[in-house]
């Protein structure tokens, strides 16, 4: 028998201290690279954004590939490309935890449009309010200290 899975995740981590140092600019450069990563890996993406200070990957992840390892993978190369490339000068590395949700395949274009909107909603709200408001949506629970 053959494997079959459907797992939308949308995965959601920051610049270290939430820098504001990933500039508009550069930024599709980034995207097209992380999108490499996860095609090498087999994992499907459906979306990526994000704004100065953190990103949002909405993807289908192969069932070969733990989401733990995937995300540390993304991180190492990706702050390696980008001091390599020069591509934001301000950026010091990544934050060290991420999120990850999980969503029904039927709330797949819902959450594209969402990631796809990220500086349209980031003009009414920080990360930190956006993280804690998907940590309480999906049960998570959290202590505030970590969300610092």
């Amino acid at each position: 028998m053959s494997t079959y899975t459907q797992i939308l995740y949308q995965i959601v981590y920051s610049t270290k201290h939430r820098e504001p140092s990933l500039i508009k600019e550069n930024r599709s450069e980034l995207y097209k690279y992380i999108w490499g990563i996860l095609k090498n890996k087999k994992c499907h993406l459906y979306r990526i954004n994000g704004v100065e200070d953190h990103l949002h990957i909405v993807t289908h992840i192969h069932p070969s590939v733990a989401l733990a390892a995937l995300v540390k993978d993304i991180k190492i190369a990706s702050s390696t490309f980008i001091k390599e490339k020069g591509l934001f000068t301000e950026f010091s590395g990544w934050q060290d935890g991420y999120g990850a949700f999980t969503y029904s395949f039927s709330s797949k274009n819902d959450l594209i449009k969402y990631v796809k909107n990220q500086e349209a909603h980031h003009k009414t709200i920080t990360y930190r309010e956006e993280l804690i408001a998907l940590l309480e949506e999906h049960g998570v629970e959290f202590d505030e200290k970590y969300l610092e």
